[in-house]
């Protein structure tokens, strides 16, 4: 299956009533990707129409090449359709989004394909007839030019790509003066900068997490910033830093925190990103009166934003991306509660044919990493999709997740969830600040993030399934397995290790988490 190079495109005229639009848009698509998978070695192609707001007629088309497998030809549709809320077609009348393997398109009002499905051409026989030659021959060039018309515009978009210059950054690690050649757009004077955070003052001090600290600044034309001042006393810092500029720079999506700039003066080593005014995550939902605010409709829409933005870093880019630090102090909120991810100063990238990756420097925080990569340095996209996991468990509890009191027992956060699970009462896991009408999509959350933190990281949705799942409600899901690091598990030392932690965090909670740069399992 081939899912690189993408096309997209998009009718120009905007949506209106845009939850039922694009919920009707959706479950369209599911629909016809169902009928499409399902098609034998001949023709795999789906054709249909939906009712939407307002007495609009939604038409929608998809196809896959006829020798996927049924598996093969849906994986590509669904990560297709996902496409649509992120950066094709989002609140579009219209959108198409072409794959080597399959394609897909909606449209309003006008039916652009024949209401007819072709069908795989009859053996042939003797008898033909001259008007069924006719016929045949006028479905193979009605279906033949938009293919190759398609195709076209493929080779055009690779050509443009190809030839487009790019700004390239050249980096050697071994020498700390080494020059970082980006546009100079991007570069910020250290007096600028010093300026917009009255000289680094602690009373503009937002945070501090494993290579430095971040403060709030405003710059002369009004704009407030924040500026992450990589600690002097962090032996990794050039890398850290040249990695999270080659990064963020290149990363342009709504649910990822948007890089402003860099600085280079001497020793000092600053980024400049866009403020973010409602703090972290962590400050609202671990904060029984705060996360009082965080209803059920925001919170799903951290959940839904957080999994599209991981969704772009893993699947959006010539080289896949890891973040390996996701955790609920790195989900940022906007004013209007929108999370976007920050912190890509441990990001790792992948080459197009990668798919893990073995590391002898364990970097992240307990908790939040996958059993494969704590204990063997082994990461992979499903070590993103098992924090991700934990990240929606910690949302709907409001529970951290290194540990629960239980009266005068303490159980980590996995095990505590399981246990309801298989008991058959999850409501015990949900927030009790919650409202219980939506207690039923609460709950498929619940099954969801089971899914994510499963043992066996080749158990675990991809993220384009994960945001199928919380997208597409009529999606059976599967039966969830033992969680990694559940207490009956022997997971062993490590889980020892963790729940120490969750011990030594009832005496003294921490203001201000960070990052564990070295934890070695014992």
């Amino acid at each position: 299956m081939e899912t690189r190079p993408v096309y997209y495109a998009n009718n120009m005229g905007g949506a209106t009533d845009l939850n039922e639009f694009n919920s009707a848009v959706r479950n369209l698509l599911y629909n016809l990707t169902s009928k499409a998978s399902s098609g034998d070695s001949r023709l795999k192609y789906a054709a249909g129409s939906a009712s939407g707001p307002n007495d609009q007629t939604i038409y929608g088309l998809v196809q896959c090449t006829p020798d996927l497998f049924e598996s093969q030809c849906s994986d590509c549709l669904v990560q297709s359709i996902a496409r649509i809320a992120i950066d094709c077609c989002k609140d579009k009348k219209g959108g198409r989004v072409v794959r080597p393997s399959c394609s897909m398109r909606f449209e309003t009002n006008f039916l652009f394909y024949e209401s007819t499905a072709p069908s795989p051409p009859p053996p042939s026989t003797t008898n033909n007839t001259s008007s069924q030659g006719k016929s045949n021959t006028t479905t193979v060039i009605a279906i033949a030019i938009p293919v190759v018309a398609v195709m076209v515009l493929i080779i055009i978009c690779i050509y443009l790509r190809v030839r487009k210059p790019r700004k390239k950054f050249k980096t050697q690690e071994d020498n700390e003066d080494d020059e970082i050649e980006i546009s100079e757009s991007l570069r910020f004077n250290f007096d600028t900068i010093r300026d917009a955070t009255n000289d680094f003052v602690e009373s503009n001090k937002l945070g501090q997490g494993g290579f430095g600290i971040v403060y709030k600044g405003r710059l002369s034309t009004g704009q407030e910033i924040a500026v992450k001042r990589l600690s002097k006393n962090s032996g990794q810092r050039d890398l850290e830093f040249k990695n999270e500029v080659l990064l963020v720079a290149k990363l342009q999506h709504r649910s990822l925190v948007r890089l402003l700039g860099f600085c280079i003066e001497g020793r000092e080593r600053l980024l400049v990103y866009e403020f973010v005014p409602n703090k972290s995550l962590d400050y609202f939902i671990f904060d029984q009166a705060k996360r009082a605010h965080l209803n059920w409709e925001i919170r799903y829409k951290i959940i839904a934003g957080t999994a599209r933005g991981i969704l772009y870093l893993h699947e959006d880019s010539r080289l896949r991306i890891i973040h390996r630090d996701l955790k609920a102090s790195n989900i940022l909120l906007d004013e209007e509660m929108n999370p976007k991810i920050a912190d890509f100063g441990i990001a790792r990238l992948f080459g197009v044919g990668q798919t893990q990756e073995n590391t002898n420097r364990i970097v992240g925080t307990y908790g939040y990493m996958a059993p494969e990569y704590a204990m063997h340095g082994l990461f992979s996209v499903k070590s993103d999709v098992f924090s991700f996991g934990v990240l929606i468990l910690e949302i709907i509890s409001g529970y951290k997740n290194s540990c629960i009191q239980c009266g005068e027992s303490m159980e980590y956060l996995l095990s505590f969830v399981w246990r309801n699970w298989r008991e058959e009462s999850p409501t015990n896991v949900i927030d009790p600040t919650l409202n219980n009408d939506s207690v039923n999509e609460i709950i498929r959350c619940i099954h969801i993030g089971l899914l994510c933190v499963q043992e066996n990281a080749a158990s675990r949705p991809n993220m384009a399934s994960v945001v199928l799942m919380l997208n597409s409600h009529s999606l059976t899901l599967s039966r969830p397995s033992e969680p990694a690091f559940y207490v009956d598990s022997g997971a062993g030392g490590l889980q020892d290790n963790m729940m120490q932690s969750c011990e030594y965090s009832l005496i003294q909670e921490s203001i201000n988490e960070a990052s564990i740069t070295e934890p070695y399992p014992r």
